[in-house]
């Protein structure tokens, strides 16, 4: 069920290897930074944010990243370039982890990552995204190219058929457009338009994998924080449940990165993704007979014993 036939594709940013087959590397988590309604947030065309929490929240995620063997990127939410760039001095000031830039509109993407170039940082961004939206993706590729962009968020979405075939469509058709070896890591988002979608999302994950090979995802928060009335049945408390609960889920089917929402919520994503992550790992081995070749995986830094014990 879980296992794919094919070779699979394993990706590498920084220290941290991304995609293979399912239960053999913990999923990338993303989560973003300076988005609308982030409460760091102060007078965005100033560049005012609350530079304390912020740097609480970094580092609080790379914390638990070197706890649980779960690689994790901050993904930088900015509407023009003088912002973003704010925003990649304030962490490449703090720490040496790769790091993301998001943001919607093009000309201004490709502005900001000109200015990561000039920095020398190329080996660390991770650019989100190309997505299908974009008016120009041939030239948008061709700028990148050279700029020096190494490692891409692809998304894929077909207005016209929610499916999961018509998010593989959209892949073929945006890969004939960008090529196969133009870039190192190409990580495949499979949009999310509501929480019972995280599913769609998840069997193209597995149609993706299973055709290409290549590392598949998705934003399980897309579906999970749209789902407003979850807050008003239940209340904060609640919500989070609800949250975890379906990321944790989707860590279970094909995902090989997931873009978590607020870092704010590191604390309570980070134990729901490793609780999946382990279980994941031992539905593999039950079907393949093997464990987790990479050796920071959650599995050995929890439950070494038990893994030891599977070996013999």
């Amino acid at each position: 069920m879980f296992t794919l036939k094919n070779e699979q594709k394993v990706c590498q940013i920084g220290s941290w290897k991304i995609g293979g087959q399912p239960g053999d590397n913990p999923p990338l988590l993303v989560s973003s930074m300076f988005h609308k309604g982030d409460r760091i947030l102060g007078k965005r065309k100033a560049g005012e944010f609350d530079r304390d929490k912020a740097t609480t929240y970094i580092k609080r995620q790379e914390e638990l990243s070197e706890q649980t063997g779960i690689p994790a990127i901050t993904a930088m939410v900015a509407n023009t370039a003088d912002e973003m760039k704010r925003y990649v001095d304030f962490f490449v000031g703090l720490s040496d982890k790769p790091f993301g830039i998001d943001m919607w509109m093009q000309e201004p993407r490709i502005e900001a990552v000109k200015y990561v170039s000039e920095l020398g940082l190329m080996d660390r961004l991770l650019y989100n995204s190309i997505t299908p939206w974009d008016k120009d993706i041939p030239g948008e590729v061709q700028q990148m190219k050279e700029l020096g962009v190494k490692h891409v968020v692809l998304q894929v979405y077909d207005e016209n058929d929610p499916t999961p075939q018509g998010r593989v469509s959209c892949f073929r058709r945006m890969m004939e457009m960008i090529g196969e070896d133009t870039f190192e890591t190409i990580l495949v988002d499979t949009a999310v338009m509501n929480l019972p979608a995280i599913s769609f999302s998840s069997i193209a994950n597995r149609m993706i994998k299973e055709e290409f090979g290549v590392p598949a995802g998705l934003a399980s928060s897309n579906g999970t924080y749209m789902w407003k009335e979850a807050r008003e049945m239940w209340g904060a408390e609640g919500f989070s449940a609800m949250n975890v609960a379906a990321q944790a889920v989707a860590t279970m089917f094909w995902c090989d990165v997931i873009f978590y929402g607020p870092q704010v919520i590191a604390p309570r994503v980070f134990p729901a993704v490793v609780s999946a992550t382990l279980m994941l790992a031992i539905f593999a081995y039950n079907e393949t007979g093997k464990l987790p070749s990479n050796p920071d995986h959650p599995l050995y830094k929890f439950f070494g014993e038990f893994a030891e014990a599977l070996k013999k």
